[in-house]
C-alpha cells in the first residue's frame, strides 16, 4: 500500500515514464489466463451465510470499486458499538489454488500515479468479493463495543453476510454518520496521543501542469478521512490483541527510528523553516504539523521515511520478542484490506479462530511462516514504484530550471534539502558539513531518466 499518495494531472503526459517504472520494479502487467478463469468461476458461485441486517455503508475515494470495509456505528449508553465488515476473500480463494499462488507472488496491490496493479483479478476485487452497495456479500464481521473513553470493552469476530446500503465518498458522508465518526475518532485520537502514537496525516501530493512547467500542491485530508482511519486502526489493534492472546498470528511491527534518520529529519525541519521546540518529542512534532502549509506538508511526506523498518512478524507459540509498532505505540496487525494485502486474509482467519477458541485452519498454520517474505517482496516492488514516481515528479518539477541556483541545507552524507521546491537531492562530488547552509546549482533535470543532478554553486 502506498505511503505517499501522488497524483499527476494529466497523467497521460507521464504515461511512458510510469509504465517504465512499473516494468523496472517487476510489477506484473496481467493475470495468467488460468487465474482469470478461476476468479470468474469462484465469483459466479453463490455464497450463503447468516445475514446481518444492519445498514452498513462504505466510505472510499470517488470511483473506488475494490471496497474492503463497510461500517455501522451506533451509540450504546455513553459509548459506541462499531460494526465493521471486512471483505471475506477467504470465502473465494482456496489454499494452493492458482488464485492463491498468484496472490502470494504479488503480495500487495501496487499503486502508481495513473493506475493500480491489483492483488486479485477484477472479477473478485471489484466484483464478487467487494462490498459494493446493494449486494449481499460474505464478510468477516467485527463488533467492537467502546466505553466513554473509546476503549474496547468487548470484541467479537464472526463470518456473516452483509449488505452495504450506500457507497459514500469523503465529501458526502451523511451528517449523522459523520457525527458518530467524529465522536469515536476524537476519543481514539486522545488515546493515541496519551500512549505516544505518531499520527502521520500524509496529504496527497498533486502534481499539475501549469503553463510550460509543473507545480505541486497538497490535498489536505478531510476530518472524516482521519476519523475513518481510526476505525481501521482500532480493528488492527484488536486483531493483534486477539492473536497474541491465542498464541498464533502475524503482526505488523516497527522499531523506533534510528538516530541517523531522526538527525536527518531534524535538519529537514530546519531547512524548511519549521520550528521544532526544545523538549518536544518526535510524535508531538508530527501531530503539530499542519498539512495545509506546503512546507509542513512536505515534511509529512518526508516523515514516511523516518519510520522505515516496518515489517511483518509471524508467530505460533511464544509471542515475538519485538511485537510493538512504534508509530502506533501499540501492538498492531494489518487486518482491514484483504482485497489489497495478502496477509490480511490470514489475519482474518486467525482472528475468527481466536474468537471461537479454536486453532486456525491447517492451511493458515502451514503458510503463515512464509508470509513475511512474501509481503516483503511485494512491498519492495511497491516501494520501488513509489520511489520511481517520486524521482519522476522531482525531475518534472525542476525541468526547465537547469542552471538556476537554489538555497539548501545539508542533511546527510552528500544530500541536501532544497527549500523551494521541497526536493531532497544528492550533490555530486561534494559532502558539505551536516547542517550547513549551501547554495546548489541544478546541472540536469531529466524526467525520462528520472534524474536530477546538483553541484555546489
Amino acid at each position: 500500500m502506498a505511503s505517499r499518495w501522488i497524483r499527476i494531472d494529466p497523467a497521460e503526459r507521464m504515461a511512458d515514464g510510469l509504465r517504465s517504472i512499473r516494468a523496472e520494479a517487476g510489477v506484473p502487467e496481467a493475470f495468467p489466463p488460468e487465474v482469470e478463469r478461476e476468479a470468474a468461476d469462484v465469483a459466479s458461485r453463490p455464497r450463503s451465510g447468516e445475514r446481518v441486517e444492519l445498514p452498513f455503508v462504505t466510505i472510499d475515494p470517488p470511483g473506488s470499486r475494490d471496497l474492503d470495509q463497510a461500517m455501522h456505528i451506533e451509540r450504546r449508553g455513553e459509548g459506541h458499538r462499531v460494526s465493521y465488515a471486512i471483505a471475506d476473500v477467504g470465502a473465494f480463494v482456496t489454499a494452493g489454488s492458482a488464485l492463491d499462488v498468484e496472490a502470494h507472488a504479488r503480495g500487495v496491490t501496487v499503486y502508481a500515479a495513473d493506475e493500480r496493479t491489483p492483488l486479485h483479478p477484477l472479477a473478485l476485487s471489484e466484483g464478487a468479493a467487494s462490498l459494493l452497495p446493494g449486494q449481499w456479500r460474505p464478510a468477516v464481521l467485527w463488533t467492537i463495543d467502546l466505553n466513554v473513553r473509546g476503549e474496547p470493552t468487548a470484541t467479537s469476530v464472526v463470518r456473516a453476510e452483509v449488505r452495504s446500503v450506500a457507497q459514500h465518498t469523503y465529501d458526502d458522508v451523511p451528517a449523522e454518520l459523520s457525527e458518530l465518526l467524529r465522536e469515536v475518532g476524537a476519543r481514539r485520537v486522545a488515546l493515541e496521543e496519551a500512549r505516544g502514537g505518531v499520527r502521520l496525516a500524509v496529504p496527497e501530493q498533486e502534481v499539475e501542469r501549469e503553463g510550460d512547467g509543473w507545480t505541486v500542491r497538497y490535498r489536505v485530508t478531510r476530518q472524516v478521512e482521519d476519523d475513518n482511519a481510526q476505525i481501521s486502526l482500532l480493528t488492527g489493534m484488536e486483531a493483534a490483541r486477539l492473536m497474541l492472546a491465542a498464541g498464533v498470528g502475524i503482526l505488523r511491527t516497527q522499531p523506533p527510528p534510528d538516530e541517523r534518520a531522526l538527525r536527518r529529519f531534524r535538519l529537514q525541519v530546519e531547512a524548511l523553516g519549521v520550528r521544532w521546540p526544545d523538549g518536544m518529542g518526535y510524535p508531538e512534532l508530527i501531530r503539530s504539523l499542519d498539512p495545509s502549509v506546503p512546507a509542513q506538508a512536505a515534511l509529512l511526506h518526508e516523515a514516511t521515511g523516518v519510520g522505515r523498518g516496518a515489517g511483518y512478524v509471524a508467530f505460533d507459540g511464544e509471542p515475538p520478542a519485538e511485537h510493538e509498532h512504534f508509530s502506533i505505540a501499540a501492538d498492531y496487525a494489518h487486518a482491514t484490506a484483504p482485497l489489497r494485502r495478502l496477509q490480511d486474509r490470514y489475519v482474518s482467519e486467525c482472528c475468527l479462530a481466536a474468537g471461537a477458541g479454536d486453532r486456525p485452519p491447517d492451511w493458515v498454520l502451514a503458510g503463515i511462516a512464509a508470509l513475511p517474505a512474501a509481503m516483503s517482496a511485494g512491498g519492495r516492488r511497491a516501494g520501488a514504484v513509489e520511489r520511481g514516481v517520486v524521482d519522476l515528479v522531482e525531475a518534472m518539477l525542476l525541468e526547465g530550471r537547469v542552471g538556476e541556483t537554489f538555497e539548501a541545507l545539508a542533511i546527510d552524507d552528500g544530500m541536501v534539502q532544497i527549500r523551494d521546491p521541497a526536493v531532497r537531492a544528492q550533490v555530486e562530488g561534494a559532502e558539505p558539513e551536516l547542517g550547513s547552509e549551501v547554495a546548489v546549482k541544478l546541472l540536469a533535470a531529466d524526467p525520462a531518466a528520472r534524474r536530477v543532478e546538483f553541484t555546489l554553486a
